[in-house]
């Protein structure tokens, strides 16, 4: 699907015109064009080819015809037209936290900056030369200066980035004669929450392999062969993402998925436990070890000799499999963690976070899966800046197979995301309530998304939160504050008594802005006490709580939700499967997670906290 990229070219065509300060409506026209694009569910090339796509809402005559083009050339003529009249980098401004388009547009036209390399260099040696600009303090200056040291420091991909390449390639490699079994391994396939190279692999027979490698060298999206051989090749894509592709044979596919999946830490541990057992783990299998001609067997240090000195000779691969012994297993994962004694451990848990000695024990938890979900607590119609009705939300989440939901608009401080004025949440509240009476399948709470503000009070007064079936406090603004200051502030917002959760508690957005540094032991701990959860937000920019603050969270006692923050229905959909990777990463269960609840128990939580109020 050409979705996100073609979402992404419209995007940057709505910055580029409003750097260069052209019609706002057009403006808006192309980031409205690029949000539906990116959250339709059907791929649009065919749609175009069938003369479709303007029948998508949000897409007229004129964007259908750019669509068209792009998926007929490759290119936009109106996007190279813009490009042309910009120095090339200048576009790379935008990706700092906080630098909007007329900011982009003040250096470059009044400090001639016109690339990250032309800011640093004045950040570092010149801020007199910022500093001159009108509305540009120092205090600003040190914000784009802190903001382009974490960019500058964040050279891999977020998840959601990539999964899109990665099911692409897959695809493409799967149609490739002669390959079996295909999969993706490394970072991706643990789901962490950035991707360096993309690592994948195929099952072939040797004879299959360099002809495979060839045919995957010369995919469509590849921009640069980086390196071919018989059993692997390496390309650098159009994205500027490394992909790297290995062909093995069907007895040695689950020992290799095993290796390049790792991590590097699990896969060390997992060796060392193979040596004890008499056995030699590697990418081609699991071993039981050959006996030397005087009949004892091969010992580790021997091993390591040996492959001291097949590195020296400039050997691609360990040991071959003809010298280890009797191969015990390798076709598959779980048949390696058997023969060692072990249950199969999930690679999401494979990080070295005491995984292997919780599987020695049986003591691996049952992570989340995806059938466990039957809700979410987070989510924006067309009351403030959702792109889909109460309905169509609703209806929405039913063909998920959700039992419990909340609508949760945003508050009044959110004047970009259109946030509620304080007169218009009861009505929204009674709009939503309205719209439920229709369904008795699932149970729909009227809710807000409220800001805790800088103290960490709320954006409402308790009168007009009381209102609210449900209500989730998340921080937007001032996300630069000490790590006492944060904490403190989200600490006083779990213990108002009308909060039922905490959204996106540090406002991070992953590779973009750091967000607050919050100490979680001290957070988790009050949500604990006072039964409030803690989101992690699905939206995969976010993925807030990340997972190791997750996991602390889970060993105060606290709960989890994952909420996706989605704006339209296909968000509701797309997002959900990255907050389950992360909360798997974080070791938690079904029962830890308020999403999966029963209906029963979720009404016993929330009036729970109606309880707590009237008591005091």
């Amino acid at each position: 699907m050409k979705n996100k990229e073609i979402a992404l070219i419209f995007n940057t065509m709505g910055q580029m015109m409003e750097v260069l300060g052209e019609n706002p409506f057009r403006v808006n026209s192309y980031y409205k064009a690029a949000r539906v694009i990116d959250d339709l569910s059907e791929d649009i090339e065919p749609l175009c080819k069938a003369g479709r796509a303007k029948d998508v809402p949000g897409i007229g005559e004129s964007t259908a015809a750019k669509i068209a083009e792009y998926c007929s050339t490759g290119k936009i003529a109106r996007y190279e037209e813009l490009k042309a009249k910009m120095p090339e980098h200048l576009p790379e401004l935008l990706r700092l936290s906080g630098m909007g388009p007329k900011t982009v547009a003040k250096l470059w036209k009044e400090a001639n900056i016109t690339s990250l390399a032309d800011l640093k260099q004045a950040v570092d040696t010149d801020r007199e030369r910022l500093t001159n600009i009108a509305g540009m303090g120092e205090k600003k200056v040190q914000q784009i200066a802190d903001s382009l040291k974490f960019v500058q420091a964040a050279s891999r991909h977020r998840l959601g980035d990539v999964k899109w390449l990665v099911d692409e390639l897959l695809d493409n490699i799967r149609h490739i004669r002669g390959v079996g079994r295909v999969e993706a391994a490394g970072s991706f396939r643990r789901g962490a929450e950035t991707v360096g190279d993309i690592d994948l692999l195929c099952e072939a027979a040797d004879a299959d392999a360099p002809a495979i490698i060839e045919q995957f060298t010369h995919l469509p999206r590849v921009s640069r062969i980086l390196a071919q051989g018989g059993t692997k090749g390496s390309v650098m894509l159009d994205q500027h993402v490394q992909a790297d592709l290995r062909a093995v044979p069907g007895q040695s596919f689950g020992a290799a998925l095993a290796y390049f999946t790792g991590s590097k830490a699990h896969n060390v541990h997992l060796r060392e436990r193979a040596v004890k057992l008499g056995m030699r783990l590697n990418e081609y299998g699991l071993y039981k070890l050959k006996s030397s001609p005087t009949g004892k067997q091969i010992s580790k240090t021997s091993l390591a000799r040996k492959r001291r000195a097949e590195q020296a000779e400039g050997a691609e691969l360990e040991t071959p499999p003809s010298e280890l012994g009797e191969q015990i297993a390798g076709a598959d994962e779980p048949g390696i963690y058997a023969a060692l004694g072990l249950p199969y451990v999930p690679p999401e848990l494979r990080e070295d976070r005491g995984e292997l000695d919780a599987a020695e024990r049986g003591q691996l938890p049952r992570l989340v899966q995806a059938t466990d979900v039957h809700g979410d607590f987070h989510m924006h119609t067309t009351l403030s800046d959702g792109r889909n009705t109460i309905e169509e939300m609703i209806n929405a989440c039913r063909a998920l197979g959700y039992t419990a939901i909340a609508i949760t608009e945003h508050s009044r401080s959110q004047h970009i995301a259109g946030g509620l004025k304080p007169e218009a949440l009861v009505p929204m509240t009674k709009a939503i309530h309205k719209v439920a009476q229709k369904y008795d399948d699932i149970l729909v709470l009227a809710g807000c998304e409220v800001d805790i503000l800088k103290d960490g009070s709320l954006d409402y007064d308790d009168a007009l939160l009381s209102e609210l079936d449900f209500v989730l406090a998340s921080p937007h603004a001032a996300l630069t504050q000490t790590p006492a200051e944060a904490t403190a502030r989200i600490i006083k917002a779990i213990e108002h008594p009308l909060v039922h959760a905490v959204a996106h508690i540090t406002g991070r957005i992953i590779n973009q802005r750091p967000g607050m540094e919050v100490d979680i032991d001290a957070i988790a701990q009050a949500a604990a006490r006072h039964g409030v959860a803690l989101e992690i937000n699905a939206d995969p920019a976010r993925l807030d709580l990340r997972d190791t603050h997750a996991r602390t969270a889970l060993a105060r006692g606290a709960f989890l939700m994952i909420n996706t923050d989605a704006h339209s229905t296909e968000g509701l959909r797309d997002s959900m499967p990255y907050g389950l990777l992360t909360a798997r990463r974080a070791w938690a269960t079904p029962d830890q997670i308020v999403n999966c609840w029963p209906v029963e128990r979720l009404r016993q939580w929330l009036a729970q906290k109606r309880k707590t109020l009237a008591a005091k």
